[in-house]
């Protein structure tokens, strides 16, 4: 009898300590798998390409670090707390009443103000860098504006429009070549979010916000809307791509040129400028001069469209002209409805694009 009392006392113990180590390792596998994560379809907070997102990942190393320790002693102390203070069958209905000691009392609270303190000043230290860092002579200038549910890049000192997708040139740390972003919203709230670049930072309605990158590898990095604004916000999708130096000022010099265009697509090219299309989009040398959707000009430039929702194949474009709900449920894009003959000729043109 006394021993079945015993081994329901120890269950009593074991179950939650075991629960909460399971927790634990749970959140341990979850964080190693982020940390090992590659490829720009992964998002990583912990893999930092750029200044701004190395000085949040050492902030974040920190608080992880000083909020383990604090985890690992509370968890000790609990645990020995419950292990050896447990209600054994020989004690009375009430526990001994042990009162307080000042000098405890006191160190549990200036402690804790220290370590709020000690985070309070280095986190104040990162945000200072990130946001009062100066603009270099040869920095990149990129107005940004998120729209529902896509976002619109304008580089007013080179002359170029573009969508979705954010070209910039890498920065090599012997010649900073940084870009620095003005984020505008044209309707709700977004939030521009690439975690291997920067942290979040908000576009708000009426209000300029900034942020700056200079990534130091080539390649794509992922990112998207981080505040909710609306029903297809988690398909408000963006992608960054960090070119050589020679890449960008090419990109740059095709992204100038006018739309091309011949006349085997010239049908195509009526059906564009007679439908509704003109009215929110823009092709350079048409009369298509609409500011509610995405500059075409060179729509076949870009992987993907729709954000980011699809790959951009003229199966997937053609979709998206007569179905946009098939690939993006609730976008603000009509549906054209257009017969087959159309529908083909259209996207026949829209291919000549680049």
């Amino acid at each position: 009898m006394k021993a079945a009392r015993h081994e329901k006392e120890w269950g009593r113990v074991v179950g939650p300590v075991a629960g909460i180590l399971i927790l634990l390792a749970a959140v341990l596998l979850a964080a190693s798998l982020c940390s090992a994560a590659t490829g720009p379809a992964v998002p990583s907070i912990f893999k930092p390409e750029s200044t701004p997102a190395d000085s949040i990942y050492g902030l974040s190393l920190l608080v992880l670090a000083v909020t383990g320790i604090i985890f690992v002693i509370v968890f000790s102390l609990l645990a020995y707390v419950v292990t050896k203070f447990r209600r054994r069958a020989s004690d009375g209905p009430e526990p001994p009443q042990v009162y307080g000691s000042n000098q405890i009392e006191i160190a549990w609270t200036v402690i804790p103000v220290l370590i709020v303190l000690v985070l309070f000043m280095a986190t104040a230290r990162v945000i200072h860098a990130i946001q009062d860092a100066r603009k270099p002579g040869g920095a990149i200038e990129v107005t940004a504006i998120g729209h529902q549910f896509w976002w619109e890049f304008r580089y007013p000192g080179l002359g170029v429009v573009t969508a979705n997708e954010l070209h910039v040139p890498v920065s090599d740390p012997s010649h900073p070549t940084p870009t620095f972003l003005k984020l505008l919203s044209a309707d709700t709230d977004h939030s521009f979010w690439v975690p291997r670049l920067a942290g979040k930072t908000d576009l708000i309605p009426n209000r300029v916000n900034k942020m700056w990158i200079d990534p130091h590898e080539v390649g794509v990095y992922v990112g998207q809307c981080a505040q909710y604004c609306g029903m297809q916000h988690a398909k408000m999708l963006l992608r960054v791509y960090v070119d050589s130096p020679e890449q960008f000022e090419q990109w740059i010099q095709e992204e100038k040129k006018p739309a091309q265009s011949s006349d085997a697509v010239n049908e195509g090219r009526r059906i564009f400028e007679t439908t509704a299309c003109i009215n929110c989009h823009t092709i350079s040398g048409t009369v298509a001069d609409g500011r509610f959707g995405p500059d075409l000009t060179h729509l076949m430039s870009r992987d993907t469209i729709a954000s980011g929702a699809a790959p951009n194949t003229p199966e997937n474009l053609q979709t998206w002209i007569q179905e946009p709900d098939a690939i993006k449920p609730g976008s603000l894009m009509p549906a054209m409805k257009l017969n087959d003959h159309d529908l083909n000729a259209l996207t026949a043109y829209l291919e000549t694009l680049r």
